[in-house]
């Protein structure tokens, strides 16, 4: 086959996305772009280990509404990738058995490492060779996790090959159910936060040599609207908000500003979709955290600190698919 006519489904912790591409030699060609609900299935995984009820029906409301557009769309093979929040619910069954029902394919939960691998190859793939400098580090901030993962030293290595990867078990739900708990947040909820935060951090950089890196590429929807919010759009913008580089400096500013918001002032700025209003926080805190954490470990390693990072709008829903096709097409 000259090419093939890929679905793929990336379920998170706290929202859910589908796109729809033909992937051939040259790469993937977007034939439905990326629709993104917000359905909080790791509503307070963290705590209970289990999915609740009502956050299953959002999931599977989702399901049909993407069954919905999937036959109107019809693919080769369709790929659903559940990741942090199912891998720990213990009734994760349940849920895959319901997407089965509704969609006819059963979610792979894949493990921390898969998702690094995934999110690193999705983030890459529109980096044109030599444009920004290797290695890179590819940072996945999600709601239950956070993936580190470096690689493509533009030497030795393909622009999209893993050298090293870690999962952390923190991001934007996770951190806010387990220490921001006042609105706003307290100086002292902060600080716990920070100090989480940095443990995993450290325990990720025994693992993943962050300060080889030259480059940060941060995805998801954490930096994505902080980085929106860093530009000063009024509403979210996703043509002005891939590839841009932020300074860190200013990225420091904007994630400290709106952590210690109230939720209803945040609720103010429509470049924040409604479903991160209140755990936007928590992801400041982890991009914040690694930012700093990486620029210094690069000053130690090579003597030049990393000021800034090219926010992204490719990541893991893209390695998802490009992984798809590129497989059938091997077949």
């Amino acid at each position: 086959m000259a090419s093939v006519t890929v679905a793929g489904i990336d379920c998170g912790t706290n929202s859910i996305r589908l796109k729809i591409a033909r992937v051939d030699e040259q790469g993937m060609h977007v034939i439905v772009p990326r629709i993104l609900r917000v359905i909080r299935l790791g509503q307070d995984v963290d705590k209970t280990h289990r999915f609740a009820d009502e956050a299953l029906e959002r999931a599977y409301e989702a399901a049909r509404e993407f069954a919905g557009v999937l036959a109107e769309h019809p693919v080769d093979k369709l790929r659903f990738v559940a990741t942090s929040a199912t891998r720990d619910a213990a009734n994760r069954e349940e849920f895959e058995d319901g997407i089965e029902r509704i969609l006819g394919v059963r979610p792979e939960v894949i493990p921390g490492t898969e998702e690094a691998d995934l999110s690193f190859l999705g983030a890459t793939s529109v980096v044109p060779r030599g444009e920004l400098p290797a290695p890179y580090l590819v940072v996945d901030l999600g709601g239950g996790s956070t993936e580190l993962v470096l690689g493509g030293d533009g030497v030795s290595a393909p622009a999209d090959q893993v050298q090293a990867a870690f999962s952390m078990n923190i991001g934007s739900v996770r951190m806010t159910e387990r220490h921001l708990h006042t609105d706003p947040p307290t100086d002292s909820e902060i600080e716990e936060a920070i100090a989480d935060v940095d443990q995993h951090i450290d325990e990720a950089f025994r693992t993943v040599p962050a300060g080889k890196a030259r480059t940060i590429i941060g995805v998801s929807g954490t930096v994505t609207t902080m980085s929106a919010l860093a530009l000063g759009l009024k509403e979210y913008d996703h043509t002005r908000v891939d590839g841009v580089r932020i300074a860190n400096e200013d990225a420091y500013a904007i994630d400290d500003r709106f952590l210690r918001m109230t939720r209803a002032e945040r609720a103010e700025y429509k470049t924040i979709h409604p479903g991160r209003i209140d755990v936007v926080g928590g992801g400041a805190v982890v991009w914040n955290r690694v930012l700093a954490k990486v620029s210094a470990a690069a000053e130690a390693d090579h003597g030049t600190p990393i000021d800034s990072y090219i926010a992204s709008e490719h990541g893991l829903l893209d390695g998802i698919v490009l992984d798809c096709g590129r497989r059938l097409l091997a077949q």
